[in-house]
């Protein structure tokens, strides 16, 4: 990712400082819009000097073809044709048309060079939203909208796009234009009494709708959302609107935020109809007056190659390069200002009453990771004791005819499941691939609801307040950040002592990456890690925390068998209860029971139990000699299978 860092990463990289939307009081017809943008610009371009003398230097071929293709049809007329030298005209055309292989060469430069001038924009913008969305989290929790999220997606798309295309545009015109006026003083200085006075006037009345446009563009757009919005929320009402018999008020309400779009886009159109009238004062009106003063510019001097030559800089080169300049602007430019002064936005100021947490505490974390912003403050503080919360004794979750479905009409994953799990159970769930068992699992920690029936912990329907205390559900795909070891370990318990780390370590078998770092307080680099270090350093974490209920959801299949049995012993020997989606099946024959999924369809039991009744799970186990299947010893077990079947 290139961009963002040091005075390169000036442009919309976050905060926002005194500027945002306070300053944008003065209405939107003041220009703020392009101020703040404009402001916010000039860091960044800075920046790129380079970047934009290189794409300078490779345009300067473009001004040449420019100035040879008019001026090699003048000097092919006047010095060849006209002059009864054929083969002189014939060079002078050759001259103009092989100027276009260096000019196709400097386009190929053009875009080589462009990436270094748009990728950083996008960059820097996203950094901002991203800054923002997690300030506004952390500030204010409970008012997260999803505008972020359009910005880091939709809008920054919409900005890089603009932006390159403005680039390009603006560059040639830049250098088309300049070709075309050296080319013109070339020719005669008579010509520019004609060609500049029009030119000029349609680039004066287009940069007058400039202003104007961006206001009714961001008006429009904003009575659009607040139209989409009542769409939206009447969609999802309308049994409640009849039923409260308030039909008219609605239509009424409707009515008027149609009025006001409609109004903005007729607003936006007469504008857009000025903007028609300047392009055709720049692009139609010099050819014109260039005909009708043909003959004085004849009579004092200009040669028919000339007028010949001037006709061509005109139709050929300064006319498609001012209306591509003036479309783009149009249909892009406002659509830019206005999308990049969204993101000029200060970051939401600091809620009224913040209720820090304790100095040190990091907030608690389901999956072994960092809780979300938008939860912060359900996890902030030292978790409590599960003793504290629920009554001791009983099962420590209940599933009571669970259903689960991804959608009104989708097939049902789990369908009236009821399952207790002991408050020292050790349960390990086996199924195909797609079964549900990842389901089943965000089901028992709370992070899904249930469609239909009811999921308990200790007696006590799930409730976010008591996640941090009861569970701990740690996915396939561990969560390590970028800080040291010991604050990794110490994330889920900020006031666990060295001593315990250490005889984790031993017990789990991280020593050995312990060893390698050199301490506890060594700098961990997740990209250093391999998949299986970073599930060691999620497990660690999650025994530290000791939760009565720990669910992992295959948190161990990156760690080779020994490492895994190592891992699953030691926490089945601590205290509380341990689910384990199980990819191996040596790691649910260590269960005391099995729940075998297949679906809304399911089976528990022993392992004893199941190879005598479960076909799927004797499918899963392989081929079993006759006295395993009948509860002999395991020695005799012979499978066909890969070591990783479940």
């Amino acid at each position: 990712m290139k961009g963002g860092r040091g005075p390169a990463g000036a442009l919309w990289r976050g905060g926002g400082g005194a500027r945002g939307r306070g300053a944008s009081a003065a209405g939107p017809g003041s220009g703020g819009e392009l101020r703040r943008v404009v402001s916010d610009a000039r860091p960044f371009l800075r920046a790129r000097t380079g970047v934009i003398l290189r794409l300078s230097g490779w345009s300067l071929l473009e001004s040449a073809q420019t100035f040879l293709s008019g001026f090699g049809v003048a000097r092919a007329l006047d010095h060849g044709f006209l002059a009864g030298r054929p083969l002189t005209g014939l060079l002078w055309l050759a001259v103009a048309a092989a100027a276009v292989l260096p000019a196709r060469l400097a386009t190929r430069g053009v875009f080589a060079r462009l990436a270094d001038l748009v990728e950083p924009l996008r960059d820097g913008l996203v950094r901002r939203a991203v800054s923002r969305a997690l300030s506004g989290a952390i500030a204010r929790p409970g008012d997260v909208t999803t505008r972020s999220l359009s910005q880091v997606t939709h809008q920054s798309e919409i900005a890089r796009d603009g932006w390159a295309g403005l680039v390009l545009t603006l560059r040639s015109f830049v250098f088309t234009a300049a070709g075309a006026v050296v080319g013109l003083l070339a020719l005669s200085p008579a010509l520019l009494l004609i060609v500049l006075p029009p030119l000029f006037l349609g680039a004066g009345l287009f940069l007058g709708t400039l202003l104007p446009m961006a206001a009714r563009q961001r008006d429009y757009l904003t009575a659009d959302e607040a139209y989409a919005a009542h769409a939206g929320q009447l969609a999802a009402s309308v049994r409640d609107i009849a039923a409260a018999g308030a039909a008219e008020r609605t239509v009424a309400e409707s009515r008027t935020l149609a009025e006001a779009q409609l109004a903005a886009s007729r607003s936006l159109a007469r504008w857009a109809a000025v903007r028609v009238l300047a392009l055709a004062v720049c692009g139609r009106f010099p050819p014109l007056l260039l005909l009708l003063a043909a003959p004085w510019l004849l009579r004092n001097g200009l040669t028919p190659g000339a007028l010949v030559g001037a006709l061509t800089y005109l139709t050929q080169a300064l006319a498609p390069a001012v209306q591509a300049l003036m479309t783009v602007l149009a249909t892009v430019g406002g659509r830019l200002v206005v999308v990049l002064d969204r993101f000029t936005d200060a970051p939401p100021p600091p809620a009224d009453d913040p209720q820090p947490a304790p100095a040190g505490h990091a907030p608690p974390a389901s999956d072994g990771g960092p809780v979300p912003p938008s939860r912060a403050h359900e996890a902030a503080g030292p978790p409590v004791p599960a003793d504290a919360l629920f009554p001791p004794g009983g099962p420590i979750a209940e599933l009571r005819r669970v259903t689960f479905a991804y959608g009104p009409g989708a097939h049902p994953v789990l369908d009236r499941l009821s399952l207790t799990i002991g408050s020292q159970e050790h349960l390990a769930v086996v199924g195909p691939s797609g079964s549900g068992k990842s389901t089943l699992a965000a089901l028992l920690a709370g992070v899904e609801r249930p469609t239909g029936g009811e999921v308990r912990w200790r007696g006590r329907p799930v409730r976010s307040d008591d996640a941090a205390s009861l569970r701990v559900l740690l996915p396939q795909h561990a969560y390590v950040f970028s800080g040291s070891l010991r604050d990794n370990l110490r994330y889920l318990r900020p006031d666990v002592r060295d001593r315990e780390i250490a005889a984790m370590a031993d017990v789990l078998g991280l020593d050995h990456l312990l060893s390698r770092l050199g301490s506890l307080d060594a700098e961990l680099d997740p990209e250093r890690l391999s998949q299986g270090e970073r599930q060691l350093v999620a497990l660690g974490r999650a025994y530290l925390a000791a939760p009565p209920l720990l669910i992992l959801d295959e948190a161990t299949s990156r760690l080779d068998p020994a490492a895994e049995t190592r891992a699953e012993l030691a926490f089945a020997d601590r205290s509380g209860a341990l689910v384990v989606i199980a990819h191996r099946l040596s790691s649910a024959r260590r269960a005391g029971r099995i729940l075998v999924m297949d679906g809304p369809h399911t089976q528990c039991g022993t392992p004893a139990e199941l190879l005598r009744s479960c076909a799927l799970y004797q499918d899963l186990a392989g081929l079993w000699e006759p006295e395993v299947r009948e509860g002999g010893p395991s020695a005799g077990v012979r499978s066909t299978l890969p070591p990783s079947p479940v």
